[in-house]
C-alpha cells in the first residue's frame, strides 16, 4: 500500500530537518509539506531535502493546511496518509507502526498517545493545564463516543484513504478545531480507531498554542460534540455529519 507522509507547515525551518531524519527511510521518498505563508525559510528548507513543497499565497489556518494536505495526497494516489507536524513536538519513528496496523487492517485510523502515563507526559513538558485539560475532554469523548483512546488531541495521525474519502472534512473548521472534528467524524461514521504511544516533547521551537487559544479550541470542541448528538437525535442537519458517500 503506498503511504504519503504530510506536513502540515508553518515557520518549521529549525525543526524540519530533524523530523525528516527521524521519519523511517522508506517513507522519506513520499512526503509533501504544506506551507501555510511561512515567514522564514520552511518552503526552502523543505525543496533542499528533496520534499513536494506547496505554499498558500496567504496564511490560511491549521485546519486549511490540512485540507490542502489531505487532497494533494489523494491525488498522488495514497492507500495510506500519515501527517505528522514537522516542529519534532512527536517522535516520527512510530510512523511504521501506525501504518502498520492499518495496512493489516486491524485499524481504519490510527493516533499517537502523548499520554502514556502522567509522569512521561509532563516529564516531556507538556503544560500541566494542557494535560488536564487533554485528559478531561478525552475521557468525555470516550465515554461518548464508545472508544478507549489514551488522548483525542494528538497531532500525530494516519489515516486509510477511504476515511479521506468518505469524511466531509472540507466542510470542517480552518483553525485547529479541525483535528477534533476530523476524529469526532470518523468514530461517528464507523471507523475503527486505535492508537500508538509515541515520545513527544516541549520546547522553544516546538508549536504550541497559548491558554487564550486553547482555551477556544476547548468550547469549540464541546460545540462539535453538541452538534454531533443534534444531528444524531435528528433535530438538526450538519453538514459535518453528512459523509461524502451516503447510504
Amino acid at each position: 500500500m503506498k503511504t504519503i507522509i504530510v506536513l502540515p507547515a508553518y515557520n518549521a525551518e529549525k525543526t524540519l530537518e530533524l523530523t525528516i531524519k527521524d521519519i523511517p527511510a522508506k517513507y522519506r521518498d513520499n512526503i509533501i509539506l504544506v506551507d501555510d505563508c511561512s515567514k522564514d525559510n520552511t518552503a526552502q528548507i523543505a525543496r533542499n531535502l528533496g520534499l513536494k513543497v506547496i505554499i498558500h499565497d496567504r496564511n490560511l489556518g491549521y485546519g486549511a493546511n490540512q485540507k490542502t494536505c489531505y487532497r494533494e495526497a489523494l491525488k498522488s494516489g495514497a492507500d495510506i496518509v500519515a501527517m505528522i507536524h514537522p516542529d519534532y513536538q512527536y517522535n516520527p519513528k512510530v510512523i511504521d507502526s501506525m501504518v502498520s496496523l492499518i495496512e493489516d487492517d486491524v485499524c481504519d485510523v490510527m493516533l499517537g498517545n502523548r499520554i502514556r502515563t502522567r509522569k512521561e507526559a509532563l516529564s516531556g513538558r507538556m503544560p500541566v493545564y494542557k494535560y488536564f485539560a487533554n485528559r478531561i475532554l478525552s475521557m468525555l469523548e470516550n465515554f461518548i463516543f464508545g472508544q478507549n483512546l489514551g488522548e483525542w488531541h494528538t497531532g500525530l495521525r494516519a489515516y486509510k484513504r477511504q476515511v479521506l474519502q468518505a469524511v466531509p472534512f472540507e466542510n470542517n473548521s480552518d483553525d485547529f478545531v479541525f483535528d477534533q472534528q476530523f476524529l469526532i467524524q470518523s468514530a461517528y461514521f464507523g471507523f475503527r480507531i486505535g492508537d500508538v504511544p509515541v515520545p513527544s516533547k516541549y520546547f522553544s521551537e516546538a508549536s504550541s498554542i497559548n491558554f487564550r487559544r486553547s482555551t477556544v479550541y476547548g468550547l469549540e470542541t464541546l460545540i462539535t460534540i453538541l452538534k454531533y448528538w443534534l444531528h444524531k437525535l435528528k433535530l438538526i442537519k450538519c453538514k459535518l455529519f453528512i459523509s461524502n458517500f451516503p447510504g
